[in-house]
């Protein structure tokens, strides 16, 4: 199974073994709010656990997919308490199929605003 359709399923299910697992040990999570890279299979993890928590309603859906040999940019959407958020993911990986890069952008602001709280009030409890 591709490194894609592998983060597809983690989308679908959750599953926070299965996320794990495809997180690469040197993994690079950029986000859409913090200033510098986060660097580290555990950070990485942590801040796309709760991204699918705070993102991934019954609305999320992913609406675009361009592919390089070993990078994707995944266009989303989702409605956030009558926000709409947009953004892209855009992912690369090894040649084991681990995700070694993970880069988030979201617009318009409104919703950069709210994921930012909504994100920061999770990772707190974490």
């Amino acid at each position: 199974m591709d490194t894609i359709a592998r983060w597809h399923d983690v989308v679908k299910s959750r599953d926070l073994a299965a996320l794990k697992d495809l997180i690469a040990d040197e993994a690079v999570f950029e986000s859409p709010v913090v200033h510098t890279p986060q660097v580290g299979k555990t950070i990485t993890v942590t801040y796309l656990a709760g991204a699918l928590q705070v993102l991934n309603n019954d609305s999320f859906r992913y609406v675009g997919e361009w592919r390089a040999e070993r990078s994707a940019v995944l266009e989303f959407a989702t409605e956030i308490d009558g926000i709409t958020v947009n953004g892209v993911d855009i992912i690369s990986w090894n040649e084991a199929g681990k995700i070694t890069g993970f880069k988030v952008m979201i617009r318009p602001l409104k919703a950069i605003n709210l994921v930012h709280r909504m994100m920061g009030e999770l990772l707190a409890k974490a």
